[in-house]
């Protein structure tokens, strides 16, 4: 009898060694799996980081009067404004507003499209688009998308490529360069048309 059943946990040794080590390999694949989907997560935490730049639908927007340059345009409340007389920014979260006043004549599809040359000399990052005429809320203007890398994140040290709105418009003299500049795969379509729009010469 002793015998026997010794030899019965002799035999069920190997199987209960097998067993754990089956077990120890699907830990293991459980592991990898883990580890997969944690790439996933930090993708998606990725999208969600540059989705922060996104101005909600419950913004609300002040009015800047620049009686100095002679106009006043919306801009969202909260922001940070740098700049003053003819070259005023407002930015907030890698979002920028940015209008330059300056002399000169009425521009062109051929004027705008030179000066983005010019700038493109100076900076190899930036990819200008092609101008266009189109109507906006102070009247015609000359419209151009182009897109650049912003200045390096001061934590991570990253460079945001920016998708930027040029607008360029003109009145007795006086010529306005807005740049709305937007990390790309951030939505603020819809804000900026109204800033924008709001735009107006005083």
């Amino acid at each position: 009898m002793i015998n026997r059943s010794f030899r019965q946990i002799l035999f069920l040794v190997p199987l209960v060694t097998l067993a754990l080590a089956l077990a120890a390999c699907g830990s293991s694949s459980s592991s990898s799996t883990t580890a997969a989907s944690g790439g996933s997560s930090t993708s998606t935490s990725e999208a969600q980081a540059a989705a922060t730049g996104d101005i909600p639908d419950t913004q609300k927007f002040l009015k800047f009067k620049n009686t100095k340059a002679g106009y006043s345009i919306p801009y969202p409340e909260g922001w940070a404004q740098k700049g003053s007389a003819n070259d005023v920014t407002f930015s907030d979260k890698g979002n920028s507003v940015h209008i330059v006043i300056s002399k000169g004549a009425a521009p062109t599809v051929s004027s705008v499209a030179a000066e983005l040359k010019k700038q493109a000399a100076n900076d190899p990052t930036l990819k200008p688009g092609t101008p266009q005429q189109m109507t906006v809320g102070a009247g015609p203007a000359i419209h151009v998308v182009y897109h650049l890398e912003g200045p390096p994140d001061p934590v991570t040290g990253k460079r945001l490529t920016l998708m930027v709105d040029r607008y360029v418009l003109a009145s007795h003299g006086r010529v306005a360069t807005v740049d709305e500049s937007t990390p790309v795969g951030v939505d603020n379509v819809d804000a900026y048309r109204m800033i924008i729009n709001g735009f107006k010469w005083s």
